[in-house]
């Protein structure tokens, strides 16, 4: 699959750099807008309500949280809180859905957000709407329609770079007891959860940190940055340093760097864990080198597999719930989808976006996300500076039960016998 028009999902008024799904609810929640300049460019919050009708995806602006001059960056889901990382602090909301009232209402003037009316982005999109949507217009809701408040309880300064801070990644851990935070000052920083008491404080990296990631079991911290290096950590001391290009000497040294990390379950294997990386070229030549796409085993961190993923530098790094499918987005727009077993190429649109994509989500693997899927083996929305919200799925491949390949293999089997019977007689 090469380079096409893809049907956007859902278009804001405001470019947009983070996007989840919540579990529970299946709710879009992407976030963006234009910082603090005095461009016009609000920030906001959105949260999208996602159907499949037939098997065509279409979601609703259902509510917009206004954020006022600080537009979110990276968002991590913890439960019903959101952690939004904005300029050099985190803040925390907790988001809940509300009983429709009985009188539709165009705006909340006691939380200072705004009740989106239900704009229905089909997926080849509404000529209609492209309008309202990209004035940010909002109108009245109808009295059935999901209601969402959310309400700001918490903020922790999460980086203290003096010249321009800015937090780049935000996780909570699996049990929801911790908050980590990285950003352009190379410290890790990690809260407890929900008192929001400083429990560690560490310097990772020299320079920014560009992503970080923690274990299902806590056990151990990935992160990597700009300086060359990708760390895993056990609290804050070091345990051991990567090296991808270890048995690839044709790849010099720091002629590339640690892009993302994300940790990732393997289908049908409770105990077993995978780590993935991603590394792009450090410099940019004439001719564009290759990047790589690294899978390492999630316990010993040994490296197992690594594959070149295209000229494209890539932007974003994505894992499924069931550790089967790794998303990519590219700094030029394009989208990913690769087997996580054999990092092969499943899905590709060239430039779907046409600019940096900034996130990627793919649907969980609960009922809901379940139910949303349709006929697809995957369904990952992604989200770029160009506005938009697109969806890209693998549809599910065809198989066969067993008992239907050995009666096949029996028959030819039986076949073959009857064949040389026939040309050689006595043969048997």
């Amino acid at each position: 699959m090469g380079k096409r028009r893809m049907p956007d999902l859902y278009r804001a008024p405001f470019p947009l750099y983070t996007i989840k799904v919540d579990p529970k609810t299946g709710w879009v929640i992407t976030a963006g807008g234009g910082g603090g300049s005095k461009t016009g460019i609000k920030n906001a919050v959105h949260f999208l309500d996602l159907e499949l009708v037939g098997d065509q995806h279409c979601a609703t602006l259902v509510h917009s949280h206004d954020t006022d001059t600080r537009a979110t960056m990276n968002l991590a889901i913890g439960g019903d809180v959101i952690a939004a990382g904005q300029d050099g602090r985190c803040s925390l909301m907790r988001f809940r859905q509300r009983q429709p009232r009985g009188k539709a209402a165009a705006k909340d003037a006691g939380g200072g957000s705004e009740q989106g009316a239900a704009r229905r982005r089909a997926g080849k999109g509404g000529k209609g709407s492209e309008g309202d949507a990209a004035r940010g217009n909002v109108s009245e809701m109808n009295d059935n329609t999901t209601q969402i408040s959310v309400d700001t309880f918490g903020e922790v300064q999460s980086d203290l770079n003096p010249q321009d801070p800015l937090q780049k990644c935000v996780r909570f851990s699996p049990d929801l007891r911790l908050l980590l935070t990285g950003g352009t000052d190379g410290h890790i920083r990690v809260w407890e959860y929900p008192s929001l008491k400083e429990k560690l404080d560490f310097k990772a990296h020299e320079g920014e940190i560009e992503d970080l990631d923690i274990s299902p079991n806590n056990k151990h911290l990935v992160t990597v940055g700009r300086d060359f290096a990708c760390s895993i950590w056990s609290g804050n001391q070091l345990a051991m340093s990567l090296c991808w290009h270890e048995k690839m000497p044709q790849i010099a040294a720091k002629s590339y760097r640690y892009m993302s990390c994300r940790f990732g379950k393997v289908e049908d294997q409770k105990d077993t864990l995978r780590l993935y990386t991603i590394q792009i070229p450090h410099k940019r030549d004439r001719k564009p080198p290759q990047c790589y796409l690294s899978k390492w085993d999630g316990q010993n961190f040994l490296p197992m597999l690594t594959n070149p993923c295209g000229t494209e530098v890539i932007s974003t790094l994505a894992v499924s719930d069931s550790g089967t499918f790794l998303g990519l987005g590219t700094v030029t727009g394009s989208v990913a989808i690769y087997a996580a077993f054999s990092l092969q190429k499943l899905y590709y649109v060239q430039e779907s976006h046409g600019i940096v994509v900034t996130d990627l989500a793919f649907l969980p693997d609960t009922p809901k996300g379940q139910s949303l899927k349709g006929n697809n083996e995957a369904a990952m929305l992604s989200v770029a500076v160009d506005s938009r919200c697109q969806m890209h799925t693998v549809r599910n491949r065809r198989s066969f039960p067993i008992w239907l390949v050995l009666f096949f293999c029996g028959l030819m089997v039986v076949g073959a016998v009857l064949l040389l019977q026939h040309l050689f007689p006595g043969f048997i």
